[in-house]
């Protein structure tokens, strides 16, 4: 009897022990699982802290948290650069672009044109007076719509003919769009201003649009005067573009919009423009337009197309035309008609009413308006009624002082 007892109590001992290990093995998974996603909490919140700090850029409205480009005084944009890396987040955080990918893939900039408009520019005898370019993606059929309808319209413009054509890529989502290749190819059909490229357009690829589209310029609209190329997301006054060009030589070098000087590169990793020293050791940027829009004549176009081929490909497609004007030693010119950042009410007068018609009337590019906006727009600048002398009386500086004067007296704060 007692040697019965004592091997049940052996035996139910050697179960307890197989029990704990069993539970301390499975305690000693669970608990890095724990400490990694607190470990991947933390930054998050510097993370968080570090996107409400994004001061010196400009933000898009389609893209709240991923800001464009901007152009800040050197010394401010690098006090805050020095803030930016004392919260960087932990080396854990992955960076926004896959430079590894990239660098591998990089000499990969000849894909195959998938919809072509060979005769778009043959159209007119001597080609085109100016040519209209804008980025799109598959899916943004409204936007693309809204501006044939407005101030993309072919036809003439001031006497001078206007062209147009839309850069895509194909869609990154495919499964999505199940029915994208067919629909695209009976816009192209139905307007014959689709070109269309076989690479997936992402933000990063639009360095290959541009390059792309180059190409296509110097081989299919070689004699077009001039180009204005731009995003879907503006607003154009193309009258006041063609009175600007009527007054140059389209055979001689111009390259215009709202030129960004002295911009450094981002090495913060959690930017959506990082970028690494070992992709660009230089310091501040080479100056480069905007890339909601500019002008260039059909000169220029032809030259940059043959030195962009010179130049190595570059994640951010604004600084690599830059890149390339530098490659010709061109330098662009500054326009104060191009707000391809948007229009910023005066702080001192937020009374100011910007979306105004006069406000635009002697405006040439007007970026991040929704489609609703451009047609309103546009109705409202070509009204028969519109009188803008009103307006233009409160541009006196005595009536702005007067105002501004007012509006602080009138403010809380004070």
């Amino acid at each position: 009897m007692r040697v019965r007892l004592k091997g049940d109590a052996i035996c139910t001992l050697f179960l307890v022990v197989v029990l704990c290990s069993l539970l301390y093995s499975q305690l000693e998974h669970l608990v890095p699982v724990g400490n990694k996603e607190l470990t991947q909490k933390k930054p998050s919140v510097t993370s968080k802290t570090f996107s409400d700090s994004r001061a010196p850029w400009r933000l898009m409205p389609a893209e709240a948290t991923e800001p464009r480009l901007q152009v800040t005084p050197a010394l401010r944009q690098g006090e805050v650069a020095n803030k930016r890396v004392q919260t960087t987040p932990s080396p854990l955080s992955d960076p926004a672009f896959d430079f590894k990918g990239y660098l591998l893939n990089k000499d990969n900039r000849n894909f195959h044109l998938l919809i072509n408009q060979p005769k778009k520019c043959r159209r007119t005898p001597g080609g085109p007076f100016l040519l209209i370019a804008i980025k799109s993606v598959v899916e943004d059929f409204d936007r693309r719509e809204i501006v044939r309808k407005t101030w993309g319209r072919e036809g003439l413009v001031n006497g001078e003919q206007i062209q147009r054509v839309f850069l895509l890529g194909t869609p990154k989502n495919r499964t999505v769009l199940a029915t994208w290749e067919t629909l695209i190819h009976q816009e192209s059909q139905t307007y014959r201003d689709i070109l269309l490229w076989d690479f997936m357009d992402t933000f990063f690829n639009l360095t290959l649009k541009e390059i792309h589209f180059l190409n296509w310029a110097a081989e299919f609209c070689h004699n077009v005067k001039f180009i204005f190329k731009g995003d879907a997301d503006v607003f154009v006054n193309v009258e006041n573009i063609v009175d600007f060009l009527e007054r140059h030589d389209p055979t001689e070098d111009l390259f215009v919009g709202d030129i960004i000087y002295n911009a450094r590169p981002i090495r913060v990793r959690k930017s959506k423009y990082y970028i690494p020293e070992t992709m660009y050791g230089l310091s501040i940027y080479p100056a480069y337009a905007g890339g909601g829009g500019f002008l260039l004549s059909g000169h220029t176009m032809r030259k940059l197309s043959s030195a962009c081929k010179e130049v190595e490909l570059f994640p951010i497609d604004d600084v690599f035309l830059g890149m390339c004007l530098q490659r010709i030693s061109l330098k662009p010119i500054l326009h104060e008609g191009f707000k391809t950042f948007g229009i910023v009410k005066p702080s001192a007068a937020p009374h100011l009413q910007t979306f105004d018609p006069c406000f635009y009337k002697d405006l040439m590019v007007v970026h991040s308006l929704k489609v609703a906006e451009i047609w309103l727009m546009w109705n409202l600048l070509h009204s028969p009624h519109l009188s803008c002398t009103q307006k233009k009386q409160v541009k006196k500086p005595f009536q702005w002082k007067k105002k501004a004067q007012t509006a602080m007296q009138a403010s809380p704060l004070r």
